[in-house]
């Protein structure tokens, strides 16, 4: 919201090796990067003209003349499967125009009350501008949401006390120039079981891409989202169970998963999630955020059983000190983060931050009381690349709130090993069986 930059995108569906050609429409290119840097993908340039060849489906980001944001994001998504077909009487179709929620939701439950077979009903919106009147959709249980490729919906989605809902497809979900005050989020998932998010793409939603309060049993594959506005998260949830994100690509302005217990409305611990093989692009504050929000008027709340693995990290800029962390464990509010697993992790140069923050704290703009415990953490074959001139951090909060059972395994800087220098990471107080392998 301080700098916003325009970049482009676009989005398409292979299967096998795909051979792109892209016209250069601002100058000569004297120079190109794909990123990923893992990806380990090389143009050729002809003047104006790139060429370059995926072997498969990839979601990358093609930077030219050392202008790293205004870029082009490539989403070579995989084939669809199970589209559906207009025929079937349990698919209502909409084609382009203006649709009011209530009448689709009434629509759903009638086509749900009659149909004879056991199919799930099926809301399909074909290719075209759809604009929401009531600027949300809720979705009754039982229901899959098709966003077609080509089809563009203004609007959001919400689950509310709902199981048994698909929201997929290779359209989407343009909530630019929304207010704060008509709609939050682009899919709200509250109270609900089963969910399950694929292929869509989020453009500039004015809160959250997903929000997850008090859910259990989410699956999130290869979503794509880009924000430029303030506390414009991607994936947040709160107080849920068994949550698993696989692929996709984040560009957020501000934390792009963010993991914590209790707040607002949302009460419980938080337990059971997996992020596998995303790419996290954060323009403002962290990557991964977890535990700072929980049930700071009792006795506080767990966050338990993490398991983040193959993440490529593109961005990270806080300019606040007090919130730098690619990887933040922050526990507030009385919480307590253990058994979670960081592997395979690739941070590639980033503007303003430090790879690794890891504190029992009390954040004065979050948390009315400190955490409780941060234990059994590891962190395996990651490695951090580019100028990283602040150091990580480590440290309790008192002798009650301490953290313990910190491992670092095979954790570069630059290709070196990371150690226990004032350079590399400034350990604290209340810290125990910090281990460096």
């Amino acid at each position: 919201m301080h700098d916003v930059r325009f970049a482009s995108m676009v989005s398409f569906d292979c299967e096998g090796a795909a051979e792109l050609e892209i016209e250069h429409l601002s100058g000569i290119v004297n120079e190109t990067i794909v990123r990923p840097l893992s990806a380990g993908i090389q143009c050729s340039v002809e003047h104006l003209t790139i060429k370059l060849r995926l072997d498969g489906p990839r979601l990358l980001s093609l930077e030219t003349n050392g202008e790293r944001f205004r870029n082009l994001h490539i989403f070579a998504n995989s084939p669809e499967k199970n589209i559906p077909f207009n025929e079937a009487e349990e698919v209502l179709t909409l084609e382009p125009g203006i649709h009011r929620g209530a009448d689709i939701r009434k629509a759903l439950e009638q086509r749900s009350a009659i149909r004879t077979s056991d199919a799930r009903c099926i809301l399909a919106f074909e290719p075209g501008l759809h604009t929401l009147e009531d600027d949300r959709l809720s979705i009754p249980s039982h229901t899959t949401v098709y966003l077609a490729g080509g089809a563009v919906l203004r609007g959001g989605l919400v689950c509310d006390t709902v199981r048994d809902v698909e929201i997929r497809g290779r359209g989407v979900l343009d909530l630019s120039g929304f207010e704060k005050t008509t709609f939050y989020r682009g899919v709200d998932v509250r109270y609900s079981s089963d969910i399950s998010i694929e292929g869509i793409t989020m453009i500039d939603p004015p809160h959250y891409t997903v929000l997850l309060g008090q859910s259990k049993n989410i699956h999130i594959s290869n979503l794509k989202t880009f924000s430029s506005r303030g506390w414009c998260d991607g994936i947040d949830m709160m107080a849920c169970r068994d949550v698993k994100i696989e692929g996709g690509f984040l560009r957020t302005s501000d934390d792009c998963i963010a993991v914590y217990a209790s707040r607002g409305e949302f009460r419980g611990d938080t337990v059971n999630v997996s992020v596998q093989g995303a790419i996290l692009w954060a323009d403002v504050a962290h990557p991964i955020n977890i535990g700072t929000h929980g049930d700071y008027e009792g006795e506080g709340n767990l966050i338990e059983h993490l398991r983040f693995c193959d993440i490529d990290i593109l961005e990270h800029h806080e300019p606040q000190p007090d919130y730098w962390g690619c990887i933040a464990i922050n526990a507030g509010d009385n919480n307590t983060v253990r058994a979670a697993a960081f592997e395979n992790i690739r941070v590639e140069p980033f503007e303003l931050g430090e790879p690794f923050n890891i504190r029992v704290m009390k954040n004065e703009k979050y948390n009315p009381a400190p955490g409780y415990r941060i234990e059994q953490v590891s962190f395996r074959h990651i490695n951090f690349e580019g100028c990283c001139p602040n150091p990580s951090h480590i440290s309790g909060y008192d002798e009650e709130r301490f953290v313990n059972e910190i491992l670092f395994e095979n954790v570069t800087l630059n290709g070196q090993p990371i150690t226990l220098k004032d350079s590399d990471i400034l350990v604290g107080d209340h810290v125990t069986g910090l281990t460096i392998k």
